[in-house]
């Protein structure tokens, strides 16, 4: 018997080899190993096709087309229906790092659901397969950043840890295959200002390089295991990021043990010789980034690369180590094996906008909030008040919920519909908009049915809709319909099969409006689309990448008839569109001052908009320039509104939606209470009615310092971190500032914030105790343990974010005043004690010192323990490393 089974076995083996035609369709041999074989197995030229973001098919390896964009920065994104969480600076302000895994995690279960359903109707397009260029890991070290929203905030500590955990989440736990590939960005040094970014070189000293630049991404790739990187626009000390041999090669490969693939920002390899002058055209520019070690660009130089190894500028095999490094991911995804042998393959579409998905947005949305005042406990609000007025141009905004490079949600909730889910049963909730976002930025709504009619004789409200088999319009419409206003998203299937894509869509009436005037008329959507008016173009876009506005300003005149076409091509797959207008509002002021004045409260929802802040955006409009900020303010719009409502002597709660600190020193000395929600996501309308009625007890804290003004700030170009001169830290850079004050963050600015860093508050109160150390005395090397007892001495539960930061023995000389080094987010109930413990490593201790590295110094190290980074609310314990 033994030796039948051992035959049956050996012949079991043999089939098992000989169903493999390659060694690279081995599924029991490693990545590198099936990677290195079939790259073995390309022409040069076949190479090269697959070093680009839309990489080609190569049939005769079985190797099919696959596009490596795609995005899910807060939310699988720009792939139709999706869960959208808060924008990541509001994730940030949870300081919950299991509720960020928890995310991750969330978007990639939607992530593979969407590829799998992708490849079972054959798409291999854009944005549908599973490489993702998030999380975006920049610190935002200065609040006139656009971009700023899109990262975990200012400091490198609290910004590791919440990568490591939301790509510990999109990257799955299997121990072979990896859900999606997350890619951290942009490295390493980058964060504005956006219309310099494609030509900046940043030069800084090699202290803040490795304090301040690099941690998130050290942590990203050693903690994290990220399984890509992307680098990033601009130069560094003249070298472009996706060129720079030290960043790509020494630190990151050398140093720090990476094993991943690199890819750049798109079209930044054309930057290097474009703009930043270093070479002299495409063909060079991809052999120093390939030199480097960037394996695959977004953008369209690197089939030059043929002709740079034609002509000695790199080599075949410098081509050969980055494809492997390409293939070795596609097979670490089981692109490459079979769907039973993968186990994410089995996750379905009915993930995607799950009720548990949903749920957590809600939560998300809820953990990020931040109380920044709440004087007299006006909050949180009674819900039998008789009146309540909404104002603001961010109440009944979709758009601001959320924020950029995000998927389209199912629902959203606005914070004027949360709060009239909350009360609207006992009471009467009026809403005016009183005014816009910022100067010259119109307000939009979708242009009502009331307005639109299929025919003069005004019996049929809406339009008719045609369905074409085609992109063309031809033939009959297989579809024809009415809409009564056009708000539509057609996210799942359907039994009009419009999701299956390569549809057009025309809609077509007239437009009657009730008041003569000045109307911007256009449409809000993706793809591609025409409104005509009377034959006349007033908005197109053809936008691929994101939904968008585009609209024109034109004269009605009351009662007239015009006729209005749409027409919508849909070839990916699915459709979302908005027929949309801002329409003349002499009075709106005066009504919002009216409901205000008949109010029992007034919610101002004011702050920022994606429009004013954002990824080089065509805007130069007051205080606006390129998506990056030129003031702390909030726009006058908004301040002259609030300044006179306030005056009414009503009480006034001021809601923030917006994705960067905002100087409010007025609103901050006469509000009472300031709520700031950020740009909050689907459910940012429930959370914020949540606590605004106290069903939420909020704990969220800030992860940026919100200052007084732009002149407690540095020059936005110097990137430079400490307060006074620094050169000791470089021999060979000189850095001197006019004040001691402009350091940047927290850990540097000796100045006096509105609002801390790590700030927020709670409708409970908190006491810190008893804060002891395992060893007061350690040998350098040695790590000890630091306790504190946390007790809620309040009389509702809280959770409480209890922070620990630590001052070196360098700080008087440019070091860091303080630098966070631990954080928990613990829940307490009334006269609750807990006790919370944090490692003290020589990790938690070390600065960086010139050439001597990382280093934990002898003598006196200063441990701090509170509930924000601001000094007098920190408790502190003398450590000594011997």
């Amino acid at each position: 018997m033994k030796k039948i089974l051992f035959m049956l076995l050996i012949s079991t083996s043999l089939f098992a080899q000989q169903h493999y035609v390659f060694p690279y369709q081995d599924p029991n041999l490693t990545p590198e190993q099936r990677a290195k074989d079939i790259v073995s197995r390309m022409t040069l030229e076949e190479k090269i096709s697959q070093m680009v973001y839309n990489a080609s098919a190569i049939e005769r390896l079985g190797i099919p087309q696959y596009n490596w964009w795609n995005e899910c920065l807060h939310g699988v994104a720009r792939n139709g229906l999706a869960t959208v969480f808060p924008q990541p600076i509001g994730l940030a302000a949870t300081w919950d790092k299991n509720l960020i895994y928890k995310v991750g995690n969330a978007i990639s279960d939607e992530a593979r659901a969407k590829y799998n359903d992708a490849q079972s109707r054959g798409w291999r397009g854009i944005y549908q397969g599973l490489t993702f260029w998030s999380p975006n890991i920049n610190i935002f070290r200065d609040p006139r950043w656009g971009r700023g929203m899109e990262t975990y905030g200012e400091d490198p500590y609290l910004t590791g840890q919440m990568a490591v955990q939301f790509i510990k989440g999109l990257q799955g736990s299997d121990p072979k295959y990896l859900k999606v590939v997350a890619t951290a960005k942009h490295y390493g040094i980058h964060s504005g200002p956006e219309p310099l970014r494609h030509k900046f070189d940043v030069n800084v000293t090699d202290y803040d390089l490795r304090e301040t630049y690099l941690p998130a991404f050290k942590m990203s790739v050693q903690q994290g295991h990220v399984a890509s990187i992307m680098c990033a626009y601009n130069s560094f000390r003249g070298s472009a990021c996706c060129s720079s041999d030290p960043l790509l090669d020494m630190i990151l490969r050398d140093e720090w043990g990476f094993k991943g693939y690199v890819v750049s920002d798109c079209w930044a390899i054309s930057d290097i010789y474009e703009f930043h002058k270093q070479v002299k055209n495409a063909e060079e520019a991809s052999a120093v980034a390939v030199n480097a070690g960037t394996d695959l660009e977004c953008g369209n130089s690197y089939p030059k690369l043929f002709n740079a190894v034609r002509n000695g500028l790199t080599k075949e095999s410098e081509i050969d180590t980055s494809l492997v490094r390409l293939f070795e991911a596609r097979f670490k995804l089981g692109m490459f094996d079979s769907a039973a042998m993968v186990p994410y393959s089995k996750i379905k579409m009915n993930v995607v906008d799950s009720k548990e998905n949903r749920e957590l947005a809600g939560r998300t949305a809820r953990e990020s909030i931040v109380l920044l005042k709440n004087n007299n406990k006006i909050l949180p609000l009674k819900k039998n008040l008789k009146t309540i007025a909404v104002i603001g141009p961010n109440a009944n905004d979709e758009e601001v919920l959320l924020g950029n490079y995000n998927g389209i949600p199912s629902f959203t909730k606005t914070p004027l519909q949360g709060i009239i889910d909350k009360v609207g049963g006992h009471t009467k909730v009026i809403y005016e908009r009183g005014c816009d976002v910022a100067e010259n930025i119109s307000s939009f709504e979708i242009i009502p049915s009331e307005f639109l009619f299929t025919s003069l004789d005004k019996k049929q409200h809406g339009l008719k809709r045609e369905v074409f088999d085609n992109a063309e319009f031809k033939g009959k419409p297989y579809i024809e319909t009415f809409d009564k206003k056009i708000d539509i998203r057609w996210l799942k299937d359907s039994a009009d099969k419009i999701f299956e894509g390569g549809k057009s869509i025309r809609w077509s009436g007239y437009l009657i409006p009730s008041k003569s005037g000045s109307y911007k008329i256009g449409g809000y959507g993706g793809e591609t689309f025409s409104i005509y008016l009377d034959d006349s173009l007033v908005a197109k876009l053809e936008d691929r990448h994101e939904c968008a506005k585009d609209f024109k300003e034109v004269t009605l005149e009351a009662n007239k008839p015009y006729r209005i076409k749409i027409d919508y091509l849909n070839p990916s797959g699915f459709v979302q569109l908005q027929l949309i207008w801002s329409a003349p509002d002499e009075n709106g002021e005066d009504r919002a001052i009216a409901a205000a004045k008949n109010s029992d409260v007034t919610i101002l929802c004011m702050g920022l908009s994606p429009r004013l802040e954002g990824e080089e955006l065509p805007l130069h409009i007051k205080g606006f320039d390129g998506g990056d900020r030129e003031t702390l303010d909030l726009p006058d719009t908004q301040e002259n509104l609030i300044r006179k409502i306030s005056a009414l002597g009503k009480p006034v709660v001021l809601v923030l939606l917006n994705g960067s600190a905002l100087s409010i020193n007025w609103e901050n000395e006469t509000i009472p209470a300031i709520v700031e929600s950020w740009y909050g996501g689907e459910s940012a309308g429930s959370a914020i009615a949540d606590v605004l009625f106290g069903d939420y007890n909020p704990a969220g804290r800030l992860p940026v310092t919100f200052y007084k003004s732009v002149n407690q700030l540095p020059d936005f170009t110097d990137y430079n971190m400490p307060s006074g001169n620094s050169s000791y830290l470089n021999g060979n850079i000189t850095v001197t500032y006019k004040s001691k004050t402009l350091g940047r963050t927290y850990r540097y600015f000796e100045g006096e914030p509105l609002y801390p860093f790590g700030y927020g508050l709670s409708f409970t109160t908190f006491e810190y105790k008893n804060l002891r150390l395992s060893k007061d005395k350690i040998q350098n090397g040695e790590s000890t343990k630091l306790f504190v007892d946390v007790k809620n001495t309040g009389k509702v539960s809280g959770d409480e974010v209890v922070q620990l930061y630590v001052r070196g023995s360098n700080f008087d000389t440019g070091g860091a005043l303080e630098s966070l080094k631990g954080f928990e987010r613990i829940s307490l109930k009334p006269n609750q004690t807990k006790t919370v413990e944090f490692d003290i490593t020589p990790e938690s201790l070390q600065e960086y010192f010139g050439d001597k590295g990382f280093v934990v110094n002898k003598g006196e190290h200063f441990l701090m323990i509170g509930p924000s980074s601001a000094r007098s609310t920190l408790k502190e314990i003398k450590l000594i490393v011997e």
